[in-house]
Order: C-alpha cells, then structure tokens, then sequence
C-alpha cells in the first residue's frame, strides 16, 4: 500500500483544499463492477478477489484490516446504519458473510484469525446488499430476485421475485422500515413490503438503460434511480402521491450547461487556473452513468433544500433537488495527479463531524483501489459564479426618513415623477377668463337665492338620485365579506369545482384575468374579441363590458386602490377605465411606443404606469380627471408623460415585466428573448443584475410573491419571484442571492404558455398545463400537491384572490353556453384561456383557457 499523499496540481495550491488522495492499494485482480462501501469512519472494498478489506479513516489512520472467508470473488459489501456496533455484510458467489468491525478488530489485535457469519450460501451472483435502518435484516439482490435475510436467526424472511432482470440496487424507507424499494436491469423499480412478502407498487420501464443505483432521500421525501446513460428519476414518495414521476434530468445536458454558464462567468482580462494535465490528441467524451448516489451534507449551499452526490466514472457531481441542477463537478482528469482517472466503481459519504467527503474508487482498466477526500465547499467556491453589484432586495433599506416615498435618491426617475404637478398649468387666456368673470348674485338680498347665470353649466341636466342613505337594515356585501377578516395561512389548496359563468358567446378567447388588488370582490378579463370585462368575484350579476380596443387584450391590471383597471391589447394601445362608466379616460398609442406592448402595469402604488415596448422598459406618470364635460366630452382630460426609458443589456425585446405595486419598491424584472433575467434598480435608473440562460427558452412570464393585505408574510418572502418557460417547468428564484431555489416539472407545458400565480401566503405557487388541469404547488416541495379538473383545453393563466378563499378558472369547452363556474379553497386568484367557450369560474385558484370559460375550485 502506498502512502497516503495530497494532490497538488495547480500553482496557486488550492487544489490541495479540494481533492486529497488518502491511499492507493494495488489489488491481483481488478474489481470494476463492485458494490463498493463507504461510512463517516471507515471504508470496505474487496482486495485480491475474495478478501475483505477494511481501512479506518480518524487520523491518524489505523492499519488496515484483512478479513478472509470468501472463496469466490466478492462482489457487493455494505455497511449497517448504526455506528456501534458498526456492521459490514459481504457477497459473493459462495456466500454472504455478516462481521462485526469492533469485535474483529479485537480479535485481530489478540492475534487471532477474525471470522464472521454465514448468512446465506450459494444464492448466486449478488450485485447488491442493503442493511435494513435497525441493522436486524439484509436484502440480497440475488439474481431477479430480492432475499430478506434475519441476521439473529440467519433465516430468509421473505423472496421478493417480481423483476425481469438482474437486481441492480435496494432501498429501505427511512420512515417506513417495512418498505423496501428495488432497480433492476429491466429498467423498472418496485415498491415492496417486506414484512409480508408484497408487492406495493410496480412502475413502468422509465428508460431504455438499465438502473444503477437508488437513493431514498428522507428530507425532501423523494426517490432517486440513476441509470447507466447518465438518466436521473426523481418520483415523489409523499404519502398520497403513488409515487408520482417530478422530474427526469439528463446529466449530460445539466453538465454542459453548468459548463456554460461558468465560461461567461469567467473574469474578463484572464482565465481561471487550469487543474488539467497537457492535452497529447484530441478529447473523447466520457459517458456518465450514475455508478452510486449518496447524500450531500451542503448546509452551507442552501438550506431549504437537499444535495446529493453523483458517483460516476467520469467524475462527482453534486445536484440539488430543489432546484434540479449542478452545483459542482469534480472530474478526475482534471487533476491529473489523481491515481484514477476512469472510474468502474463508486461509493461516496460524508465524514462524521467534518464538512469533507470520502469516495471510494476502483479502476475501470487496472487493478488500483484509492481513497479520495473531496471538500464540497472548496470545490463549490472555485465554480460558483461570482456576485456583481450590492444585495438586491425589493424591500426598502432603513433609512433616517419616515415615508419611503422621500427616501429616493435625488436623481432617481421616481424622485423626479413624483415632483412633477399632477395637473397641467393654467394657461393665460384661462387666468385672464377666470379674472372678469365672477359668479356674483344678480339680487342684493340675501335670503334670495340667486339664479345661477353666471355660474358653470351643469354636466347633465338629468341624473338619477345616487346618494340613497343605507338605513341599517341591508349592509352591503362588499363590505361584510372581508371585512378584519385574515387571509387563512394554513388553509389547503383549492380542489373542488363551484361555479361557473359564461362571458361570451361567440369563439372568442378568454386571455387574461384578474381579482382587483384592495379587496378581491371584483375580477376584470381580457378577451380574444377586443373586449374587457369586470365582474363580480361572486359570479353574480351581469359583467360590464369594456369596450373600445381594435385588437385582442392580452393583459389586464387592477390600480391598487381598486378604482382603475389598466388594459394592453395587441393593437399597440394602453387604456385606463372607470368602473362608472363604459368610456375609458385615458388612452396611449402607438405614437408613444415604437413596439407593441407586451406588458403593462400600474407601479409605485399607481404613482406611475410601467410598460414594455421592445426592447424598453417604460416609466409612465399619469393623472386620470374623472370630471365631465358635455361641450368636451370627447377630449380627454387625462394625460401621461414619459419619465424614463431603459432598455435592456444586449438591446433584445422583452417577453414578460413584473413589479410590486403593493408597497414602495424600487426593483423591476424584466425578461428577454435571449432567455437572460434583467433587474433594474429605478432608484438609481440603471441595471443592477443580469441572469444569463435563466431557462433554456424565453421566460414567458415573471410573477413575484407581492403577498396581501390580509395576510402577514416574512419579509424575506418577498424577494422571491417564479419565471416560467415553454418545456422548462417553473423557476422559483431569490433575488438576494439571484439563485435558481426550486424547480416545479409536474406539470405537461411544451408548447403553449401556460401561467403563474403566488398565493397571497405565499405557501403555494398555482400554475396551468397543457393536459387540462391546473396545478398547485408548495413552495417547500418540489412536486405538486393538488391537481385541479374540470377543464378541457390547455389551461393558460391562474391567480390567486387577495381576501377570499376562492379562484376562478376560464376553460375551453366546445358548447355555446355562458355559463360561470365557482371554486372555493384557498384564497388565490386564477384565470384561464379557452379557444372555443369562455366561462369565467371562481376558484380559490383562477385559471384560463383557450376557450371562454371560468372555472372555479372548492376545498
């Protein structure tokens, strides 16, 4: 055995903090494909073919240990769960052996021979051995079979015979110790009770690769299968989930985009230190099967989330599962010190008490076994992308003055909108006119009422009496439903079907929809047919129709206060409305944008209007007079001027714009075409941060978690905000650390986009799929927890009601029916586009299809 030796392959000495070669120990035969085992303290592996050896890691490291018994050679060894008496179960051909560590070392150390015991013999090849959590049953995956075997009465407990093919790996359930799962080369797993022999569920073939390897993870309560072209499974093990499929991850594609987004991330004016040994001819790509999975102790990466480490042969990898992607890789030809550069076998844990990792190699081509010890921090530090810029948060930082308003800075456009009149100034003929005429009485007593002549003309000369007095006996509803009434922050995500109204006859769409921001009593929607439409939340009544636009409304906002709803359509114009009339009072066109508006919003608690233009961002501030004029009625007496106009960093269009309009906030997102995240700082009228390859296609949404007036959340909450992307799932980001935090795939989205909402807890993220259903997520679980049906088209917009446990939901139908549907749950709002029918429901999750209905869900 050769000394232990530490790698130093880089000038600059940190790869000595990485990577350290404990030892290296030449064997007489080699030994590819074993079941390697690997604990916090102490590795085993076998030497010479039949030998067992054991070599302890506390430094300073003890002799290793030989232990004979085997006479064929061994080909799986594993570890029991306990740490005293640590146990070591070994197979072979010949027989399956169970030792004791503690008591072979006494033995060893009095100068006799240690021996263990024969669980099993001749059960055939064994590939793999698993120790049950309390150390009292083995399973032996003997051939397509699975043995449970009793170490005290060394008895087979059960035969679980159900695969086609050799079994490759076993799991016990950490929560469920009666639970055991298999993978086999037939490219399946299956869920067993062992206690009784049973069989609790069988998956289909997931692959055309054989599994490898299976990790149970008990934090985030998933299951993990790896397969041999480099294939990750991830199922969902929550009870009620039958073991639902999350996510599918392809290694080799994660890798060449970790690859990527380090190349731009490198330091401009110079290269990262190289750890790789001279390149003599051209490189072969090296395939990555997942050889051995094992858990990732990275509380220091992230801690909401869980890590795990990928064995491979080509190197290590470390995947979070939250977000399903790479945080770092370690390849072995990157340090060409290394003994192994090619590995045939694998085992990884993390070391009792420290932050480092143990993995155990063998050779794929020699006959070499060496120890490695890999530091995940250090190895995460020298690949992380570096930070630019301050902390971004949409939060305001303390101050020394009381309102926030006044706290901009001095050249920010906020500051200089917000000092601007709201009203234009009097002209001179309007001064002078004001000047003669006086509105004096035409008699000089004073009991006379005068007659007015000279006073203003009245707007209308008829008009019904409005001012009626409420008498006690009839309250309002408006006013009664949420009134001091708390968003319910425990409450379960919608599920049932309430109502349901149809909103239109004809085939138009139904795009857009939208509860009203102060109290959630009034939904606005956005129609295929030129057409906006505000109704009750209830479902109740007949909508006002909005009408005035020459092409499709795509968008739809409400003012923070309620009174206004802003409308985008595809005719390249933007219009405010009253809810007391039908004509809008301020429209913009295309004389102010150079593009279509894709996106519109009120911002800065209606201080101002946002919109996207092509590659611009706009900061619009407005006045809206609601006052009447017969003579003028049809010139409009609101106005809007431009502030400030961004564009973005590579001057691309942008797809999707989100801000708070909820509370003063400084940040606004935006999202282009290259498929890169912008941030832009308003209080200083710049960018303050760029994500690059934010999805693998242009985000098509950005929703923040803006909360509620009826529920309280963290304020680090608040910083969260999800993006969305055709075939890309659902991104859930931190803009403290612009992270990607988790990772939402449940739902079919492939070609069609497909909308976004926060609850107002911020507890679930709601969103609709191509399948006709709309599903709900928690924001702590990487797998949806309730999927909503009664749609029958792609459902393509949700949302969330701000006060009200209920949604409503648009869906695609194919009947001529004005039909509105309501659901009841959660408080969320949602909404849905349909192509043939429009039906507007109210749900606790609101969701919309292609067609014109709405639907609404119940709890």
């Amino acid at each position: 055995m050769e000394e232990p030796q530490e790698i130093f392959s880089r000038s600059d000495g940190h790869v000595g903090d990485i990577v350290v070669e404990k030892f290296l120990v030449d064997s007489m035969k080699p030994a590819p494909h074993v079941q390697l085992a690997c604990s916090g303290r102490s590795c085993a592996f076998p030497l010479d073919g039949n030998r067992l050896c054991i070599w302890d890691t506390k430094d300073p490291p003890q002799q290793l240990m030989i232990l004979k018994g085997h006479r064929q050679p061994i080909t799986a060894v594993t570890f029991g769960s306990r740490e005293s008496p640590l146990l070591v179960c070994s197979a072979s051909r010949d027989c399956v052996m169970m030792w004791g560590l503690d008591e072979c070392r006494q033995e060893e150390l009095q100068g006799r021979l240690p021996r263990g015991t024969v669980l099993g013999a001749l059960l055939g090849r064994v590939l793999c051995l698993r120790l049950s959590p309390d150390d009292r049953v083995v399973a032996v995956c003997a051939g397509n079979r699975v043995l449970m075997l009793d170490l005290e009465s060394r008895s087979t407990l059960a035969e679980l015979d159900g695969h086609h093919g050799p079994v490759t790996a076993a799991e016990f359930c950490a929560q469920q110790t009666h639970i055991l799962i298999s993978a086999s080369e037939d490219r399946s797993f299956k869920v067993w009770d062992h206690r009784v022999g049973s069989l609790i569920h069988s998956s289909s073939v997931l692959t055309a690769s054989p599994l490898l390897s299976l990790l149970v993870d008990p934090r985030s309560q998933q299951l993990v299968a790896g397969c041999t072209d480099g294939q990750l499974w991830i199922f969902s093990l929550v009870e009620g989930h039958h073991y639902r499929c999350v996510t599918h991850v392809d290694l080799r594609k994660k890798r060449e985009s970790f690859s990527t987004r380090r190349a731009e991330s490198k330091p401009e004016g110079g290269q990262p230190p190289s750890t790789k040994a001279p390149e003599t001819g051209e490189e072969t790509e090296v395939a990555l099967p997942v050889l051995s999975l094992a858990a990732c102790d990275c509380g220091f990466l992230s801690e909401t989330g869980s890590c795990l480490w990928i064995g491979s042969s080509a190197g290590l990898l470390i995947f979070n599962l939250a977000s399903f992607e790479l945080e770092g890789v370690l390849h072995y030809k990157d340090f060409w010190s290394l003994s192994i550069q090619v590995a045939g076998s694998c085992a990884v844990a993390s070391r009792t008490g420290g932050r480092e990792a143990l993995c155990l190699l063998t050779s794929m081509f020699g006959n070499e076994t060496a120890l490695v010890e890999v530091d995940p921090a250090a190895l995460l530090r020298s690949q992380q992308r570096p930070r630019r810029g301050p902390d971004l948060s949409v939060l305001p930082r303390p101050g020394p003055c009381f309102y926030f308003s006044s706290c901009v800075s001095p050249t920010s456009p906020l500051y200089l909108g917000l000092k601007e009149k709201r009203t234009k100034p009097a002209t001179q003929k309007q001064v002078a006119a004001r000047s003669v005429v006086k509105d004096h009485p035409l008699v000089f007593h004073n009991k006379i009422q005068s007659s007015g002549y000279t006073a203003a003309p009245c707007a209308t000369m008829f008009s019904p009496k409005t001012n009626f007095k409420n008498d006690g006996k009839r309250a309002s509803k408006c006013k009664n439903n949420y009134r001091r009434k708390e968003y319910p922050l425990e409450s379960p995500p919608p599920s049932k079907l309430g109502k349901r109204l149809a909103v239109a006859r004809d085939q138009a769409a139904l795009l857009c929809i939208q509860c009203s921001a102060g109290d959630g009593q009034r939904l606005a929607c956005g129609l295929a047919n030129h057409l906006s439409l505000v109704c009750n939340a209830d479902l109740t009544g007949t909508p006002a129709v909005l009408s005035g636009h020459d092409g499709a409304v795509g968008s739809v906002c409400w003012s923070h206060d309620g009174r206004w709803v802003l409308s985008a359509s595809q005719d390249g114009t933007l219009r405010v409305w009253s809810m007391r009339g039908p004509e809008p009072l301020l429209r913009l066109g295309k004389d102010m944008f150079p593009k279509p508006v894709q996106s519109a919003q009120f911002y800065y608690i209606d201080a101002f209007i946002l919109s996207s233009s092509g590659p611009e961002v706009q900061l619009l501030k407005h006045h809206i007079d609601t006052s009447k004029d017969d003579l003028r009625r049809y010139r409009q007496k609101s106005w809007c001027t431009p502030v400030c106009r961004l564009l973005t960093a590579d001057v691309v269009d942008i797809t999707s714009l989100s801000a708070v309009n909820d509370f003063h906030s400084y940040l606004v997102l935006a999202a282009g075409r290259n498929r890169t995240l912008e941030i832009f700082d308003l209080n200083v009228g710049c960018s303050a941060a760029v994500i690059t390859g934010a999805h693998s296609r242009p985000v098509y949404q950005i929703c923040q978690n803006k909360g509620s007036s009826f529920a309280t959340q963290q304020s680090q909450a608040y910083n969260l905000f999800a993006t969305a992307a055709t075939g890309d799932g659902i991104k859930l980001w931190d803009l403290r650390t612009l992270r990607c935090e988790r990772r939402f795939e449940g739902h079919p989205n492939r070609g069609y986009p497909c909308g976004i909402a926060f609850s107002p807890c911020g507890r679930f993220v709601a969103c609709g799929a191509e399948d006709r259903h709309a599903y709900v997520y928690e924001t702590s679980s990487s797998t949806f927890s309730r999927r909503l049906a009664g749609h029958t088209s792609t459902v393509t917009a949700v949302a969330f009601s701000p006060a009200a446990a209920q949604a409503a939901v648009p869906t695609h139908v194919l009947v001529d029916d004005p039909l509105l549907a309501c659901h009841h749950q959660n408080r969320c709002r949602g909404s849905e586009r349909f192509r043939d029918t429009e039906y507007l429901a109210l749900f606790i999750l609101l969701s919309s299809c292609t067609s014109k209905r709405l639907s609404c869900a119940l709890l």
